[in-house]
């Protein structure tokens, strides 16, 4: 898997490059055993932002249509609990069974293992590459640096 290395502060990361990514920090990518599916999951920012998780729970059947934007679901974590949002729009094809024995495996593997939920469909309009992912990013690093700095 091809990466590109980012470092913005205290924060580093790799990102793989032939991945689509949602500016709500998600990944997509299709699934590598020929399903034709999409695997989506959280980027390294957002599981640094979320912290351990413990517990993953998904409310769409199997085959029940999904669109971009809508809750599906929900991940439970050592800091809180956080709504899980569609970035796809198709149907839905389930959690990621792993997640029912390590929820963990979604920061410890975030781009391989560690995926949220499979989708038969079309990442959602408004997707970006590695590139422009990456430009999102620092824009949202920096913004919130200069925040920090700005409280009492």
């Amino acid at each position: 898997m091809t990466t590109v290395r980012y470092k913005h502060a205290r924060f580093s990361a790799r990102f793989p490059a032939d991945f689509r990514y949602s500016p709500s920090h998600y990944w997509m990518a299709t699934a590598d055993d020929g399903s034709g599916l999409w695997r989506v999951g959280f980027t390294k920012f957002a599981t640094r932002m979320l912290g351990e998780l413990v517990e993953a729970a998904f409310e769409p059947a199997e085959g029940d249509p999904v669109r971009s934007g809508q809750v599906i679901g929900t991940v439970e974590g050592f800091k809180a609990a956080s709504d899980v949002y569609c970035v796809m729009d198709g149907a839905f094809h389930g959690m990621n069974p792993l997640l029912r024995e390590d929820a963990c495996i979604v920061r410890s593997h975030p781009y391989d293992t560690g995926w949220l939920y499979a989708v038969d469909g079309q990442p959602e309009p408004g997707h970006l590459d590695v590139h422009a992912y990456i430009e999102h990013l620092d824009v949202i690093i920096r913004r919130m640096a200069e925040e920090q700095h700005a409280e009492p």
